[in-house]
């Protein structure tokens, strides 16, 4: 089990067997018994600066000092004396080995006035050679004694002594990093063995411990929900006319101007009849509010606020509507100062616009609370969306697992009205490009996508998406749940696919008779995708479209669920410098993280902008106005 350092032994396999001993001769443990000894070898200093240096046995002869020239070779030979090694040992076998006793004198250069260093040695040839290959094995020996030593406290990669108190590996995430301690431990080597095991089960548990970070909730415990509104209660004073809303647009932006009617109503002292929904949109969807909607507690849960009802009343079906599209971004002047005249002049007015009709700032408080009241409490789902909806988050949380709501904004409509085609081919382009002019309303013709997208202006297409999710730290193991139509181009979403095999939707989640009520329903499976967004472990658009913007301002006002917005401009340009090789993996997991470690949904206020159309949006980000600091006053 690697290396093992060999120890002498004295027992009779050591000496027995007819070995070879005469490597043990230059130990200062030559043999066992009685000559075994613990004193180096000495040297004698004699008169007038000689010095007599001995070598071989601890208890070789002493030879005179030197008033005579020095030995010649053949005194040195004749002086030696010889001791058996087998009667040493204690053991017999083997023929007998001897051990020649060398003497040589170290005496000063006659006539030399050179200092107390110079010396000469006085050494025949043979014994100067013996002399060189002691010296020769002594140094190996004191290598290979450095060698196993240093191997037997650092490892076979040693490192220096004082960093083998504590050796450390750390994974980034975001700026903070686990890390993972290793104590150094000195002793056998299947105790470092063990120590290694160990320490990468610990190396396993940390990633496990970063992965699940992923998952952790910003943040949240100084704030809490505020929409009760004790004041300005509806008075039964009589109501100052009718008003009609065809809320337009997609399911969530008819949400967001749904919420807005009921506050303008509410201004205006009006009675609300039951809104219409937009049939002319991109889907052409046909459903209608109570299709949609729990329209009973629609009504009920505003009767405190202001009258609702199912139709105008008889005496009012005869009066021709006065048709207006409110100015976008109004505030409760405009309403009192412009729309109530008319609406007392004509007693019913339908608006034909209802997206974007009220100011995201500057409103009264009871005005903000309204609106959030009616979009987090009001606009149930109906019964035949709710309970599906229940049923897929069920699902998506089989064996108790997190999972992952991705809206991935990669539909053609949305590609053609941005003008954006990075990874398509000329054919799809072109493709876009003629929608985009088909479309009359789309004020926008003649777009520069390659621009558009460096400056973060386009949805992130699916192996964006793949390489952000991985960045994050999302394993491949992750449950996605996609919030999104069909994506626009031919396999595109293989990318998004092979890297996150485990991806759902409603149409894979749900049986075919579970959906045979939504068929041809658009907005009514939109409502599926948003229950399961908004109940999703972690929430991830890629564009902002009005799906991203109601499902991470509901996710807020819940306690604030993680929600990443990611941030489009800077990922892209650094996904292309991966894709160029001018940045290794690592350093884009790294820098994915540390961008994106303040954009998870954790608290923030809501800013008015310079113009009401760039500021954001308040059903993105109800604080101020839904949401409270603790310590505020209600």
């Amino acid at each position: 089990m690697g290396y093992q350092p060999k120890h002498g032994g004295g027992g009779p396999g050591a000496a027995g067997g007819g070995g070879d001993l005469l490597p043990r001769l230059h130990s200062p443990r030559v043999a066992g018994g009685g000559y075994m000894t613990r004193r180096a070898n000495s040297f004698k200093r004699c008169p007038g600066g000689e010095i007599e240096l001995q070598i071989g046995s601890p208890r070789s002869p002493r030879t005179e000092c030197v008033g005579s020239p020095p030995a010649e070779p053949s005194e040195a030979s004749s002086s030696s004396t010889y001791a058996s090694i087998g009667s040493a040992a204690g053991g017999g076998g083997g023929g007998l080995h001897h051990q020649q006793h060398l003497r040589f004198r170290l005496f000063k250069r006659p006539g030399s006035s050179g200092g107390a260093g110079e010396v000469v040695l006085g050494l025949g040839i043979r014994e100067r050679r013996k002399l060189g290959n002691l010296l020769f094995f002594a140094f190996c020996g004191v290598c290979l004694i450095l060698g196993v030593a240093k191997i037997w406290a650092g490892g076979w990669f040693g490192l220096p002594g004082d960093d083998l108190q504590d050796l450390s590996v750390s994974f980034s995430s975001d700026k903070r990093h686990q890390v993972n301690h290793f104590g150094y431990m000195r002793g056998k080597e299947s105790d470092r063995m063990l120590m290694t095991v160990e320490s990468r089960i610990g190396e396993r548990e940390g990633i496990v411990a970063e992965a699940s970070d992923v998952w952790s909730h910003p943040s949240s415990e100084h704030f809490r929900q505020c929409i009760v509104s004790n004041s300005h209660k509806k008075n039964d004073s009589q109501t100052t006319g009718y008003v009609l809303i065809n809320a337009n647009g997609g399911l969530n932006q008819m949400r967001f101007g749904i919420c807005d009617m009921v506050a303008v109503a509410k201004i205006l002292k009006a009675t609300l009849v039951l809104p219409s929904l937009d049939h002319t949109s991109y889907w052409a969807d046909d459903s209608e509010f109570k299709d949609l909607f729990n329209w009973r507690h629609f009504i009920d849960s505003l009767k405190e606020d202001i009258d609702i009802v199912e139709m105008l009343p008889p005496a009012y079906k005869q009066i021709e509507p006065m048709a207006k599209a409110p100015i976008s971004w109004s505030k409760v002047n405009y309403y009192r100062d412009e729309i109530l005249p008319l609406l007392k002049k004509h007693k019913v007015v339908y608006f034909t616009h209802t997206d974007s009709r009220l100011a995201n700032n500057d409103l009264p408080s009871h005005i903000q609370k309204l609106r959030c009241r009616v979009n987090y409490r009001s606009l149930k789902y109906s019964r035949t969306i709710e309970d599906l909806g229940a049923t897929l988050v069920s699902r998506m949380h089989q064996d108790g697992s997190p999972y992952l709501a991705l809206h991935l904004r990669y539909e053609k409509d949305m590609l053609s009205f941005t003008g954006c085609s990075h990874g398509l081919t000329s054919d799809e382009e072109q493709e876009l490009r003629k929608m985009r002019f088909e479309v009359s309303h789309w004020k926008e013709k003649e777009i520069n996508g390659t621009e558009r997208r460096s400056m973060g202006g386009c949805p992130l297409t699916p192996r964006e998406t793949s390489l952000l999710l991985k960045g994050l730290g999302f394993t491949r193991s992750t449950r996605i749940y996609l919030v999104a139509g069909e994506a626009f181009g031919n396999g595109s979403m293989q990318a998004l696919v092979d890297d996150f095999p485990n991806i759902y939707s409603h149409s894979t989640l749900a049986t075919k008779a579970e959906l045979e009520p939504f068929k041809n329903h658009q907005n009514m499976l939109a409502g599926l995708d948003y229950i399961v967004a908004l109940q999703s472990d972690v929430f991830i658009y890629t564009y902002d479209g009005n799906m991203a913007k109601a499902v991470q301002g509901h996710r807020r006002f819940e306690n604030f669920r993680k929600t990443i917005n990611p941030d489009r401009m800077g990922f892209v340009n650094l996904v292309d410098e991966f894709d160029e090789g001018r940045i290794p993996w690592e350093e884009f997991s790294s820098e994915v993280k540390r961008s994106h470690s303040d954009r998870t949904g954790a608290p923030y206020f809501r800013e008015p902008g310079e113009f009401p159309k760039l500021e954001e949006s308040f059903f993105a980000n109800p604080l101020p106005g839904c949401i409270c600091e603790k310590h505020s006053e209600q």
